[in-house]
C-alpha cells in the first residue's frame, strides 16, 4: 500500500512524533510512505535522515503527489485543508485537538471531505460530532507508544515538561510549592522520575502522559480534554482541578507513599500496555487505510 502523509508543523512536538512512529511502524509492515512536511524543518529533516522520501509541502506537492498514492493521511489542522482543497486521493484526518470545531459553512465543507477521522480520544471525537460529523466516520486511534524495556527508579521526584505554550500550565507550575524538576528531554526525565506532573488548559489526549505511564511513572494531571481517559483518577495517579492547592495535595500523597505510587504506575504502564502499544495502534491504522482505499 502507498501512504501519503502530510504534516504542516513548525516545531518536533507530540503530533509531529507520532508521524515519526508511525511511518517507522509502517515500513516494517511493508507499506510505501511519502512525507509532505514543512520545507526546512525538524519533522522533515529527522524523516530524511531516517531514509524516509521526504519533500516540502504545498497545495501542488499534495494535489501532485496524492494522484499517485492509495490513501492519504493529514495529521494536523492545515494539512486536512490542503488535502480538502487538492487531495485526489481519498483521505483520513489525525483528530488530536480539543478545541471545538468551526461551524461556518467552510468548516462544514472542509470536515465532510476527509474519508475518516482517526480521533486519539472520546473527548476528541466528541468534538468532532458536535460539529456534524457522522459517527461512522470517526474512529478512536489513541497515540502509540513503544513501552521502554526499563522503569524508572523513581529516584528523581517530579518531573514535568519545560515548555512555552500558554495553554500547557506553564504559570501553573511556577506558582505550586511542590519542587518540580523541568525537562526538555521528557525520556531522561522519565527514566528516573518519582511522578510525572502534566498541566494542561486544554488536551486532546497527552501524549506526554502516556510515555510518563509507558516509563511505570504516576500522573498527577488536569482534568481537562481527553487526559481523565487515560490518566484514570485513583487508578494511575491523579487528575485534578487547575488550583494549586488541589495539584500540590496530589503530589505530595504520592510522594509521600512510593509504594502507592508506583502500584499505581505499574497499573498505567499495563494499561498503556494494552491500550497503546504501536504494534495495536498500526494495526488498526492499516484497516482504517484499506477501508478508505477501497
Amino acid at each position: 500500500m502507498r501512504i501519503l502523509h502530510v504534516d504542516t508543523g513548525r516545531e518536533l512536538r507530540g503530533g509531529q512524533r507520532q508521524v515519526l512512529l508511525l511511518m517507522r511502524a509502517l515500513r516494517e509492515q511493508g507499506a510505501e510512505q511519502t512525507l509532505l512536511a514543512r520545507g526546512g524543518g525538524p519533522l522533515l529533516e529527522s524523516a530524511k535522515a531516517e531514509g524516509f522520501d521526504a519533500r516540502p509541502v504545498s497545495l501542488a506537492s499534495v494535489f501532485g503527489q496524492s494522484g499517485r498514492e492509495a490513501v492519504v493521511h493529514c495529521h494536523d489542522g492545515r494539512s486536512h485543508t490542503l488535502a480538502a482543497i487538492g487531495s485526489r486521493r481519498p483521505f483520513v484526518v489525525s483528530r488530536r485537538v480539543a478545541f471545538a470545531v468551526g461551524r461556518g459553512w467552510p468548516d462544514r465543507w472542509k470536515y465532510s471531505r476527509a474519508a475518516a477521522y482517526l480521533a486519539v480520544s472520546e473527548y476528541a471525537a466528541a468534538q468532532l460530532i458536535a460539529a456534524g460529523v457522522g459517527k461512522s466516520k470517526i474512529h478512536i486511534v489513541r497515540d502509540a507508544i513503544v513501552p521502554p524495556a526499563v522503569v524508572s527508579d523513581y529516584t528523581g521526584g517530579v518531573a514535568a515538561l519545560d515548555m512555552d505554550d500558554p495553554l500547557k500550565g506553564g504559570e501553573l507550575l511556577r506558582s505550586i510549592r511542590t519542587p518540580v524538576n523541568l525537562t526538555t528531554d521528557l525520556e531522561a526525565g522519565l527514566r528516573t522520575a518519582s511522578v510525572f506532573l502534566y498541566l494542561s488548559r486544554m488536551e486532546g489526549l497527552g501524549s506526554a502522559a502516556l510515555l510518563a505511564m509507558a516509563y511505570g511513572v504516576p500522573v498527577v494531571a488536569s482534568r481537562v480534554g481527553g487526559l481523565p481517559e487515560v490518566v484514570r483518577h485513583g487508578e494511575h495517579g491523579f487528575c485534578v482541578g487547575n488550583g494549586t492547592e488541589e495539584i500540590d495535595e496530589a503530589l505530595r500523597s504520592l510522594l509521600d507513599d512510593p509504594e502507592r505510587a508506583r502500584a499505581m504506575g505499574m497499573r498505567a504502564r499495563a494499561w498503556v500496555n494494552e491500550q497503546c502499544h504501536a504494534e495495536r495502534i498500526v494495526r488498526r491504522t492499516l484497516e482504517i487505510y484499506r477501508e478508505t482505499a477501497r
